[in-house]
């Protein structure tokens, strides 16, 4: 290759032709990829043994979500025949652990502020009984509540849930209607004997013997602009009185209950 002179005596190397004119410049052929079949990804790329496995856990995941979302349905969703002649069905899958309480199509926002009272018998140190008066323990939630930006759970359902499920499995007697009944008895007069203990009830020396509760319930007013007239006076509901053991008080509180007929703290 012929080279031109520099200024300087030196050789420089003539640049490469180009294209000829109305050719067009082609780049290089890329490498073709090695041939073979496609890599397998997902449930596709296992044994068929691990294939069938998947395939039976996945759709017995379906299965389960599916039966699922139809017991919540029919547990929300107004009676009609299904709920009427598999409704113990419905119940058993649903209670305890997936209760709702809300209703599909029809709901029925309460009208009614619900507070609920707590009162109990004591054995003094000299061994006479005191009653107290009522504890207005809704009253104290609403006041925890209020101004708090992150109340709690506990705060706000505890007691109202324990109330509404009471009074939904007993009747106007007391009598419990179902198997949840003698439960939430149980559950409710354990609330009611922390917060009477939390509240100071019975003080140094003394034991709670017997605890009542009550709820009293208003009509909500109406709005200014409305014409209905409501009954604004207070209805009481109230349960009999209510013998208190070892039991119903929490490990941890050191609450003084009287145990078996005699008078002891917390076992």
């Amino acid at each position: 290759m012929e080279t031109e002179a520099a200024a300087d005596g030196t050789a420089r190397p003539e640049p490469e032709p180009g294209p000829e004119p109305g050719q067009e410049q082609r780049p290089a052929p890329e490498a073709e990829p090695a041939s073979g079949p496609p890599r397998r990804a997902g449930i596709a790329a296992l044994s068929p043994g691990y294939q069938l496995t998947a395939a039976l856990a996945l759709a017995a995941v379906a299965l389960v979500t599916g039966v699922h979302v139809l017991m919540v349905f029919l547990h929300v969703a107004p009676s009609n025949t299904v709920t009427k002649q598999y409704g113990r069905v419905v119940d058993d899958w649903i209670y305890p652990e997936f209760e709702q309480n809300w209703k599909l199509f029809a709901p029925n926002p309460l009208q009614q502020n619900v507070a609920v009272q707590a009162r109990g018998e004591v054995r003094t140190a000299d061994g006479t009984l005191r009653r107290t008066g009522w504890y207005d323990l809704s009253g104290e939630d609403g006041a925890a509540i209020d101004g708090n930006l992150l109340p709690s759970h506990t705060q706000q359902n505890e007691l109202r849930r324990a109330w509404d499920i009471y009074g939904s499995t007993h009747d106007n007697q007391g009598r419990p209607t179902s198997l949840r009944g003698t439960l939430s008895e149980k559950y409710l007069r354990r609330i009611i004997v922390l917060r009477l203990d939390r509240d100071g009830a019975a003080g140094k020396g003394e034991t709670l013997e017997r605890v009542q509760v009550r709820s009293r319930s208003v009509t909500v007013e109406p709005p200014k602009w409305s014409t209905e007239k409501v009954n604004r006076k207070p209805f009481y509901r109230q349960v009999s009185w209510w013998s208190v053991t070892a039991d119903d008080a929490p490990l941890d509180t050191g609450a003084r209950v009287r145990t078996h007929g005699a008078i002891g703290g917390a076992r």
